[in-house]
C-alpha cells in the first residue's frame, strides 16, 4: 500500500500470551492479495514476548501499527483497535488463528458487491491437526424486511437447541467501522463470556442489509489448553452471563418483540450455564438444583463424548462432585488429555455392557445428530445415549431458583 492509497479495511488483532502462534497469524495477514489495508496488533499487557513479536514485525512494514496497553481484557482490546482504526470496514482476526491469502480480498468483494452492513462468511476449524469446514446453513443477501422477519427472530436460537441463525463470533465477519463504532463502546467490558455474541447481535439489530457467504477463508484453531476447566465463583460466572444477557435484552428489544426475545435468550443463557457448569447444578450442600440430562440418577455408570468446553468442564465438575460415575470419555477428536484421571479415549473404546449411559456433551443439535449417528454405526446402543431437557416449562425456574430475574440480570451476591 502507497501513502496514496486509502485504508479500506482495518484488521485489528487482540493479542495475550499467544507467543507460540502469533507469527503464523501476522504472517498470513501481511500475504493477504488485498493490499488496501493496515494491521492494528492491539498488546493487552501480555507478559510474554507478544510485545517484542509486534514490534519486530512493525519494522519491517509500514502497515503494521501497535498499540501497546495495560491488560483489560479482550473487549478492551478490540475498542483500542477501533479507536485507532482508519479503515471503512473492520475485521477483527484472533491471534492464535491465521487467515487466507484471499481472506481480505473475499470479505472487501462480498461487502462492495452487495452494498452490505455485514458481512458473515465460512470458516475452517483446526483442532489438533484436523480441519473441519463449518459453513452457515444458509446463504445469500438479506434485506432490512428479511433480517426483521426472519434473520433476526432466529439469530441467537434458531428453533432447535441451542443453534444459532447467525454464529456469534466476530472473527468470521466485516463490520462497517461506522456502526460498530454505535455498538462497540456500549459493551461492558466487564462481560468476559460471550464478548463476540455481545458484539454481533447488536451490530445485526442496526444492520439494513446482510450478506452471508459459505465461503471458508479464515482458520480457527480450537486450543484444548485454552478452555478453562472449572468454575471456581459459580455466582461471578452468573453475574457475568446475565451482564451479557441483558444487554442483548436491552439492544435488541426495539426489533423484536418481547416473547420471541426471552425465548432467544433463555435458551442462549441455559446452554451457556450448562456448558460452563458441566450440566449437573448442585448447592454448596451438595443437594441436586438441576440436573438437564435425562432419566439420568446420581451415581450412574456414565461414559462422556467430547473432549470440548462442554465435556472439559463436565469432567472437571464431576471430580469435585462425584455424581456421576464416570467411567470412560471418548471423542472422535482424539487426542492425549487428562481431567481428575480421566483420559480421552477413541471412540471405538467403549461397549455396551460398560456404561448405564452415554452423555453427548454438545448443545449444538446439528452436531448431536452427526454423533449419536455415528455412535449408532459403532455399536452403541441408542437407547441408552441421553437427551439434554429442553423443555422451557423446566428451564424457566431452574433459571429463577439460580438467581436471574425477569430482565436476564443476576440478583445474587
Amino acid at each position: 500500500m502507497n501513502q496514496l492509497d486509502t485504508v479500506e479495511i482495518s484488521v485489528i488483532v487482540p493479542i495475550f500470551r499467544i507467543e507460540k502462534y502469533l507469527p503464523k497469524c501476522i504472517e498470513s495477514l501481511l500475504d493477504q492479495s488485498f493490499t488496501n489495508f493496515e494491521l492494528i496488533l492491539v498488546d493487552d499487557g501480555s507478559p510474554d514476548n507478544c510485545p517484542k513479536i509486534c514490534d519486530d514485525y512493525a519494522k519491517k512494514d509500514a502497515r503494521i501499527k501497535v498499540i501497546h496497553k495495560e491488560n483489560g481484557g479482550l473487549l478492551s482490546a478490540r475498542k483500542a483497535g477501533l479507536k485507532n482504526a482508519s479503515g471503512k470496514y473492520i475485521s477483527y482476526v484472533d491471534g492464535d488463528d491465521w487467515v487466507d491469502k484471499f481472506y481480505l480480498d473475499i470479505l472487501y468483494k462480498l461487502v462492495e458487491a452487495n452494498s452490505s452492513d455485514l458481512v458473515v462468511t465460512g470458516h475452517f476449524r483446526e483442532f489438533d491437526g484436523k480441519i473441519e469446514t463449518i459453513k452457515p446453513k444458509t446463504a445469500g443477501n438479506f434485506s432490512l424486511e428479511q433480517l426483521q422477519s426472519s434473520i433476526l427472530p432466529t439469530a441467537i436460537f434458531n428453533g432447535r437447541f441451542c443453534e444459532h441463525g447467525i454464529s456469534t463470533y466476530v472473527w468470521n465477519k466485516l463490520f462497517k467501522k461506522s456502526l460498530l463504532s454505535k455498538v462497540l463502546y456500549d459493551v461492558p467490558n466487564e462481560i468476559i463470556m460471550g464478548e463476540d455474541a455481545a458484539i454481533t447481535y447488536a451490530y445485526l439489530a442496526i444492520s439494513k442489509k446482510v450478506t452471508v457467504s459459505r465461503i471458508p477463508t479464515y482458520y480457527y484453531r480450537q486450543r484444548h489448553d485454552s478452555i478453562v476447566k472449572s468454575i471456581e465463583n459459580p455466582q461471578m460466572e452468573y453475574y457475568r452471563l446475565g451482564l451479557l444477557m441483558s444487554f442483548l435484552k436491552s439492544k435488541l428489544s426495539n426489533v423484536l418483540d418481547s416473547d420471541n426475545l426471552n425465548k432467544q435468550l433463555t435458551y442462549y443463557l441455559y446452554s451457556q450455564i450448562l456448558v460452563r457448569s458441566g450440566g449437573v447444578i448442585l448447592d454448596t450442600n451438595g443437594e441436586l438444583i438441576f440436573n438437564p440430562f435425562v432419566n439420568v440418577k446420581r451415581n450412574a455408570k456414565v461414559v462422556v463424548y467430547s473432549s470440548g468446553s462442554f465435556g472439559q468442564h463436565m469432567l472437571s465438575t464431576n471430580t469435585k462432585t462425584d455424581f456421576f460415575q464416570i467411567v470412560k470419555w471418548i471423542d472422535l477428536d482424539y487426542h492425549p488429555m487428562n481431567v481428575g484421571g480421566n483420559y480421552v479415549q477413541p471412540i471405538s473404546a467403549v461397549n455396551n455392557d460398560e456404561f448405564d449411559y452415554l452423555v453427548i456433551a454438545t448443545i449444538n443439535p446439528t452436531n448431536y445428530d452427526a454423533i449419536k449417528k455415528e455412535l449408532g454405526l459403532m455399536g452403541i446402543d441408542k437407547n441408552k445415549i441421553v437427551e439434554i431437557n429442553t423443555d422451557i416449562t423446566s428451564i424457566n425456574p431452574f433459571l429463577k431458583t439460580l438467581g436471574f430475574d425477569a430482565q436476564f440480570e443476576f440478583q445474587k451476591n
